[in-house]
């Protein structure tokens, strides 16, 4: 009898440390993945932002909204200027079309 209580302990603690184990991994990778998840998406984001289709898509964006300003009253002018320049906010200037290059320059200097 008394060896059934002795394997059934050591049962019980190898049931134990088998579950702190998978606790301490999941645990692990938990901070793993806390840790280098935000850098992996801030190298995708990057990655996406090279893409031809990701430019091509914000010069269109851009030309749209251009359109828009240029047919908008004085009221709407001003909020129209902050949507596209905080658009553009992070597109590099060189990678834009001359006109839409002058245009942002102008809402810049606010003309």
């Amino acid at each position: 009898m008394r060896e059934l209580w002795g394997f059934a302990g050591w049962v019980l603690v190898g049931i134990v440390g088998a579950l702190a184990l998978i606790w301490v991994l999941t645990g692990n990778e938990f901070f793993m993945y806390r840790y280098f998840a935000p850098k992996q998406e801030a190298v995708r984001r990057q990655v996406f932002e090279q893409t031809k289709s990701y430019r091509q898509g914000m010069i269109q964006e851009l030309y749209n909204m251009q359109r828009q300003y240029i047919v908008a009253d004085d009221n709407h002018k001003d909020a129209l200027a902050s949507v596209i320049l905080h658009q553009v906010a992070d597109f590099p200037d060189d990678d834009l079309p001359t006109d839409l290059r002058v245009f942002i320059q102008q809402l810049r200097s606010g003309q």
